[in-house]
C-alpha cells in the first residue's frame, strides 16, 4: 500500500517564502465550501499538513497549499492554506504562489498582459490580476481581506524583555504588531534567531492574559502572528517603505514579509491618520524581498473603521516532484492521513 501512495507537487516562493502546492494525489474532500473542505482536512486528517511541514518530507518554515476543485463556479479553482500554526482562512503570500501554480498549470490560460480571475479560499472568492510578459508571470496583485484595528497602543509585561507596547490587528488572522526599534532590532538577517526567540516570548504573555473575536468571525482561536515593525520612510509622493518582519507563533520568522502582515501595516497607518486612498506601502523583509501594499479604501462596521487592500508580489517555480507516502517508514504517521490518499489523481480544476 505504502509505494501506492504519491503526491502531486509544485513547489514555489513569493518573497521567499516557499508554498508547496499539492496538484494530485488527494481524494476529494466532503464539504459544500472551500472552508467547509478546510474545516474536514483540519478536523479529520491533519497528517496531510504535518507530513509535508515535518521531517523527513518537509520544515515548519514552509507552507502547504492543497488545490481543491471551486465550489463557487465563478473561481477557476479553491485552495486550502496550511502552516505550522494550522489553517489560516487566508495568506498573500500562499494566494501569489497558487495563482501562479494556476496559470503555470494551465488552470487558468495564461494571456500576455493583465488578465484577471477569482481563486477561492477558506475565506471567499479572492480577486486576481496577473502581469504575464513574454509568457512569464511578473506580478499577480491579490485582494487583501478586510483589516482593522483592534486594540491600538497596549502595554504587557514580558518575562526576560519588560514592558512591551503593542496593538492588534486583524488582516485574515490576529497580528501583534510591535516598533522593532523599541525592541533593539534594525530587523537584518543575523537577528533572526533573536527576532524569534522575542517574539515567541511576546507572543506567549499576550496569549496568557487574553483573547480576540472578530466582528463576524468570532473567536478564531489564540494569537498565531506577531509583526515587526521597522521605520517608515516616504519614498515618493504616495509611496512608502518599511523593513518588516512576520513570526508566525511557534517559532518560524517568515521569510517575506507576508501579504497579511502587509495588510495589517495599511490597517495601522489608516487608524494613525499616515496615509490616504490610493497610497501604497513596501515591506522589505530580512532577506531585502518585498510586497507592496495599496490602500484602496475603507468601510465602517459598526466602531471599527476596516481597510480594504490589495497585496501585489511575484511567485517563482521552484519544482515539480512527486513524492512517495511510505507508511511504513516509522518517521512518517498515517493514522489520519491514508483515507484522504488516492492514486491516479489529477490536477483539480
Amino acid at each position: 500500500m505504502s509505494a501506492a501512495l504519491t503526491l502531486e507537487l509544485m513547489d514555489t516562493h513569493a518573497g521567499g517564502d516557499v508554498s508547496r502546492i499539492v496538484t494530485g494525489g488527494v481524494a476529494p474532500l466532503p464539504g459544500a465550501t472551500v472552508r467547509e473542505q478546510m474545516t474536514y482536512l483540519r478536523d479529520e486528517a491533519d497528517g496531510l499538513r504535518r507530513l509535508l511541514l515535518e521531517e523527513p518530507y518537509g520544515i515548519p518554515e514552509m507552507s502547504v497549499d492543497l488545490l481543491v476543485p471551486a465550489c463557487d463556479p465563478r473561481a477557476a479553482s479553491g485552495y486550502i492554506i496550511m502552516e505550522v500554526m494550522g489553517y489560516p482562512i487566508y495568506s498573500g503570500s500562499n494566494t501569489i504562489c497558487t495563482a501562479t501554480a494556476a496559470l503555470e498549470l494551465g488552470i487558468v490560460e495564461k494571456r500576455e498582459g493583465k488578465q484577471h480571475f477569482l481563486l477561492e479560499a477558506p475565506a471567499g472568492l479572492v480577486q486576481i490580476e496577473a502581469t504575464v510578459a513574454n509568457g512569464v508571470v511578473e506580478a499577480i496583485t491579490c485582494e487583501g481581506l478586510p483589516s482593522y484595528i483592534d486594540t491600538y497602543q497596549a502595554r504587557i509585561h514580558v518575562p526576560e524583555i519588560g514592558d512591551v507596547t503593542y496593538s492588534i490587528a486583524y488582516s485574515g488572522g490576529f497580528y501583534a504588531l510591535v516598533d522593532a526599534t523599541e525592541l533593539g532590532f534594525d530587523l537584518t538577517r543575523d537577528e533572526e534567531q533573536r527576532l524569534a526567540d522575542c517574539a515567541y516570548r511576546i507572543v506567549e504573555a499576550i496569549r496568557a492574559a487574553r483573547g480576540f473575536s472578530h466582528y463576524t468571525l468570532g473567536d478564531v482561536g489564540p494569537l498565531p502572528f506577531l509583526h515587526f515593525m521597522g521605520p517608515v520612510e516616504a519614498v515618493t509622493d504616495h509611496y512608502y517603505r518599511s523593513r518588516s518582519t512576520t513570526y508566525v507563533h511557534p517559532g518560524v520568522i517568515c521569510r517575506s514579509t507576508t501579504g497579511t502582515g502587509t495588510s495589517a501595516r495599511l490597517a495601522l497607518m489608516h487608524h494613525e491618520g499616515r496615509i490616504q486612498r490610493g497610497d501604497r506601502l513596501e515591506t522589505v523583509s530580512l532577506r531585502e524581498t518585498g510586497f507592496i501594499g495599496a490602500f484602496t479604501g475603507v468601510r465602517s462596521e459598526g466602531d471599527l473603521q476596516v481597510v480594504e487592500n490589495t497585496i501585489t508580489g511575484r511567485g517563482y517555480v521552484l519544482a515539480h516532484s512527486q513524492i512517495v507516502v511510505n507508511c511504513d517508514d516509522p518517521m512518517v504517521e498515517c493514522a489520519d492521513l491514508h483515507h484522504i490518499l488516492t492514486a491516479g489523481q489529477g490536477v483539480p480544476g
